[in-house]
């Protein structure tokens, strides 16, 4: 295994499973796809929210109020809730994220006339 700031993208994917997992047993109701997607729109809302304060595109008043206190470290950890969500709607449609992430990738660079070496 790597070192703990360094794992292979199926490490991740199995670490959310087994977040899931332990989640999955206290959870007061089970999470359908639906449930996961209404939870990753309120997690791109969340990353939407601390982008733009970082950015400065709220009024100056918000920059002193806690509730608009946000660092590049909340962004990377709405980033994080946000591939929880992708790869638990990838799990439940039987989809290998990474293998999907690669073809866009590849069809991407062919569209613009590029044939890629990956």
């Amino acid at each position: 295994m790597l070192p703990d700031n360094t794992h292979t993208f199926q490490e991740l994917v199995e670490m959310t499973r087994q977040v899931i997992s332990a989640f999955d047993q206290v959870e007061q109701r089970p999470w359908t796809v639906e449930v996961t997607l209404i939870e990753l729109m309120k997690q791109v809302g969340d990353l939407s929210r601390r982008i733009l304060v970082i950015e400065e595109y709220y009024l100056a008043d918000r920059a002193t109020r806690p509730d608009y206190h946000t660092s590049v470290g909340d962004i990377g950890d709405e980033l994080a809730d946000i591939l929880y969500c992708l790869i638990r709607i990838a799990d439940h449609y039987h989809i290998d994220l990474e293998a999907a992430h690669i073809a866009a990738r590849r069809q991407e660079m062919r569209y613009i006339g590029h044939e890629p070496d990956f």
